[in-house]
């Protein structure tokens, strides 16, 4: 009895404590002054931070951690929720994550684990930072998930380990700065002059298997080598018009290197989270069919989860601080298995959708904790799977192993059984004979690789190195050859990457060194193409250019395990004696070297031809010795003694100007990123100045990268006039025209300079008047030409083998042939003309099929179409590009056609 009184004595003076410390807690409003949700109401970053490390200070439920900086600077924070006792074994709890994630325990001990364990649930908001419910949505969930005593808050306090993200600091301060700038409330907006991420904006969401900017790297590391929570929720905007909210499940195609688990797991969070705003009798949330996101690519916040066996969980909600409207869409208005609860038209405000974020947040809060032990199993069991398949003879049921099944059969000449029609109709088919299946699926030469050796003797193995980081910082692990080896009776040097797929992250392994087979996907047969959500194919490996060998047996040799997470350096070399020295320009690290030695006054020349075993191209240097062994140590950089070649030429630093316009352009910012980290100099420049003219006597070299040539930059929202904007910032407005900015560009080249165009902006060929015409046209009966239509050709983000001139000196270090990002990209034809008017081929399709990893639909129409060229305009030249060379920093194999350009001889 007694010992029953001082149990509910204990517990009294529990729930008193409780609701002081929750007293003493400041509500949001308390904060910030306003309440979170308040029409024209913003916090900004700085505020919000604040107010995160403040409650942390004073809460039991929280610990406050700082993931590393953003390219700005700032720190990012990691809010780790969890009831006063789970705090008491955080490091245990995350290693049971851990270790069942990684699955390279047995069976019993996972159950086990599975039991004792916690399962971690990622919710992260900000990445788009324009995309303010996001970052608004993190303070109410924080709040309430530290001051809530009910009962459903408590038990998933006691059952989960809640990390809160956000993951775009700079984007916060950024937006809620320039909003919150307008004293009229009715006309803040959120057309900001910069992007909201130093270098590449929107594109933040695109960098997820490269991790170029930093604040994906914190991201990652924590997620996949920290964590591994079995749940990752990144909140996005803006919803389909006449919707809410999109969210799972998504479309098809899923791809195909995924376990099967993974999406009926990520089925289960979805009923989950529609099934709970429908109680709540908040309708319009729409999944499957009824938005367009699917579950195909890899790279994004969400996506590249499902790579790791992690539930990856997007949704894009409506609305902003900016009262705003659900308009009506007739078709919207019935119910559907997509949209089984539809919303009516009407007023809309922030306060409704974060109301409903925070209901998103606690439904896949409540699953987790509902189904904790079964989302640690799981993610074991799908991590157990890859290491077996990964283990053995294995065959991905990829589309065109499913169509060379159709073609062994066809080729037979065999007669398919007779089908009834309405049994067919049933789905009741007679199909194929057995042994069929057996001809693709039991070919030994079509069997997943059972590991990728990259050799530590290629040309470019630094390239290799940044190859390697990048499945590091995605969890993948790593070996290194501590001495030579033979495998299959090939020797590989010590210091040989080695990666196998016998890996509980082995989606992401293929996913990164073998091609994707997009699905021949269309609204319906002989219509339009369905649009990816991104990329078709993208693989890391075909556009780093890295050498590897696919081994497709089991293999073992010297191999030092890296730890997870660790980044390499890049080799070091000893720089040779002598007093001159080749360095090799099949190596995009000799371009960092040469940039340093050209910055110090050291004299560098180009080699005309093969000289010692490398390349024309190559680069001639005597003197910078101090330059040069910080080269060989830091970058990497191997070097080869050699007196004066005959025939160099010597080269300067061009005057680079990089071209931008207002609200940033996301292919300029990641060539801006990437001329930092190659040592470049360069200015930004806008409309205003290459209208201005003289541009000869400031730059050599002028790059339009993507969208900038006229009529080629789509503005997501208006042009702001200079009397609704600082002065500061009117520099930055304008857009080029035919009338002012091309005779400019013209006089530019015709005095010496050259105009290097890339993407979209090579239609500046067509404004010049150069001998070229789009190859992707036919001819209609009245004799006029209209652009390929969707049913005949169309081939979205994909990679294409590339046939180059490997003599030309744009093409330097880049051989015969080349792997290039293509995303219905230019090709061109040139006039019968066109070479006698000194335009030159650089890049071209041959007539088999180029397609290397992605979809290419009507392939036919791309035989022999020129991809690169260049043209002469008085002293100067045009030289254009139409596949990605410099796709978000990712396309490595490509960077060269771009570096060989910005120099001056």
């Amino acid at each position: 009895m007694i010992r029953k009184i001082y149990c509910l004595l204990g517990l009294a003076y529990w729930m008193v404590l409780t609701n002081a410390i929750a007293q003493q807690i400041p509500s949001p409003k308390e904060h910030f002054g306003f309440e979170i949700g308040e029409d024209y109401k913003l916090a900004t970053f700085t505020a919000t931070d604040a107010y995160f490390r403040k409650v942390a200070a004073l809460s039991d439920r929280v610990k406050f951690v700082e993931i590393g900086p953003t390219e700005e600077g700032r720190q990012m924070p990691m809010m780790i929720i969890t009831s006063p006792e789970n705090h008491q074994k955080l490091a245990r709890y995350k290693e049971i994550s851990q270790l069942l994630g990684r699955a390279e325990i047995g069976e019993e001990e996972a159950r086990k684990l599975s039991l004792e364990g916690k399962a971690v649930v990622w919710i992260d908001g900000g990445l788009h930072s324009t995309e303010t419910v996001g970052s608004h949505q993190l303070i109410d969930t924080y709040y309430q998930l530290v001051t809530r005593t009910d009962a459903e808050n408590m038990r998933m306090l006691d059952d989960l380990i809640i990390l809160m993200v956000q993951v775009n600091p700079d984007g916060q301060e950024i937006v809620t700065n320039w909003y919150m700038g307008n004293e009229d409330v009715k006309k803040r907006d959120m057309n900001s002059p910069y992007m909201y991420q130093k270098y590449v904006g929107h594109d933040n969401n695109r960098d997820f298997f490269m991790m170029n900017m930093k604040e994906t790297t914190n991201t990652s590391l924590q997620q996949y080598v920290e964590w591994l929570p079995q749940i990752i929720y990144n909140h996005h905007q803006t919803s389909p018009a006449g919707t809410v909210v999109a969210g799972p499940p998504y479309r098809d195609p899923f791809n195909h290197v995924f376990d099967p688990l993974i999406m009926t797991s990520l089925d289960g969070v979805g009923s989950a989270m529609i099934n709970r705003l429908n109680v709540e009798d908040r309708p319009g949330y729409t999944r499957l069919s009824g938005s367009v996101f699917s579950s195909w690519w890899n790279g994004g916040l969400r996506t590249t989860p499902y790579f790791h066996n992690m539930i990856g969980v997007l949704t894009e909600i409506t609305g902003g601080p900016t009262p705003s409207e659900i308009p009506l869409i007739p078709e919207r208005l019935i119910p559907t298995h997509a949209t089984p609860f539809p919303v009516e038209p009407q007023a809309w405000n922030f306060k409704k959708s974060l109301d409903y974020s925070v209901s998103l947040n606690y439904a896949i809060l409540d699953y987790a904790s509902r189904n904790s032990d079964a989302l640690l199993y799981n993610i074991y069991k799908m991590g157990r799977n890859s290491i077996e398949r990964g283990s053995m003879d294995h065959w991905t049921k990829y589309p065109k192993r499913s169509a060379a099944i159709q073609s062994v059969f066809d080729a037979a000449k065999e007669k398919a059984a007779t089908d009834d029609p309405e049994m067919a109709f049933f789905g009741m088919r007679s199909g194929l004979p057995g042994q069929y299946f057996d001809s693709v699926f039991k070919d030994p030469n079509l069997r997943d690789p059972r590991g990728f050796i990259l050799s530590s003797d290629q040309s470019d193995f630094s390239t290799v190195v940044r190859f390697m980081n990048a499945l590091i910082k995605s969890g993948i692990l790593v070996h290194k050859a501590t001495s030579a080896f033979t495998v299959k009776g090939k020797q590989y040097p010590a210091g040989s990457y080695v990666v196998k797929s016998d890996q509980a992250f082995r989606p992401h392994v293929l996913d990164m060194f073998e091609p994707q087979d997009h699905p021949n996907d269309f609204q319906f047969p002989g219509g339009p193409p369905v649009r990816p959500y991104d990329a078709a194919g993208w693989t890391l490996a075909f556009q780093m250019g890295v050498e590897f060998d696919r081994i497709m047996d089991g293999f073992d040799g010297p191999f030092e395990r890296i730890t997870l997470g660790e980044v390499q350096p890049f080799p070091v070399y000893k720089v040779p004696s002598g007093s001159g020295f080749l360095l090799d320009s099949r190596a995009n690290n000799s371009f960092m070297a040469v940039n340093d030695l050209l910055k110090a006054g050291v004299a560098v020349s180009r080699t005309t031809t093969t000289v010692s075993g490398l390349p024309a191209g190559s680069f001639y240097v005597s003197g910078g010795k101090s330059v040069l062994e910080k080269a060989a140590k830091e970058y990497g950089v191997k070097m080869v003694a050699s007196s004066k070649p005959a025939g160099v030429v010597k080269i300067n630093p061009a005057r680079i100007a990089l071209f931008d316009h207002y609200g940033g352009s996301m292919p300029s910012g990641w060539v801006r990123w990437m001329m930092e980290q190659y040592h470049f100099a360069f200015q930004v420049v806008y409309p205003e100045e290459i209208d201005k003219g003289n541009l000869k006597a400031k730059y050599d070299v002028i790059l339009f990268i993507g969208p900038g040539a006229p009529g080629t930059v789509r503005n997501w929202n208006r042009m702001p006039k200079t009397d609704e904007i600082d002065a500061q910032y009117h520099n930055l407005l304008g857009a080029l025209t035919k009338d002012k900015s091309i005779p400019e560009l013209k006089k530019f080249m015709e005095a010496g300079g050259n105009v290097v165009a890339v993407g979209a902006s090579t239609s500046l060929a067509y404004d010049l008047g150069l001998p070229i015409s789009n190859a992707l046209v036919e001819k209609l009966p009245n004799g006029k030409e209209r652009a390929l239509p969707g049913d005949k050709y169309y081939v979205p983000g994909s990679i294409l083998k590339a046939k180059l001139d490997g003599n030309h000196s744009s093409n330097w270090g880049m051989g015969e042939s080349a792997n290039m990002v293509f995303n219905n990209s230019p090709v061109f034809s040139l006039a019968p003309d066109a070479l006698i008017k000194g335009v030159k081929p650089l890049a071209w399709l041959g007539t088999e099929s180029s397609l290397i990893s992605g979809w290419a639909w009507g392939e036919s129409y791309l035989k022999n179409g020129v991809l690169a060229f260049e043209a002469p305009i008085g002293k100067g030249k045009l030289i254009a590009y139409g596949p990605e060379i410099t796709f978000r920093a990712q396309a490595h194999n490509t960077f060269k056609l771009l570096f060989n350009q910005l120099y001056t001889q």
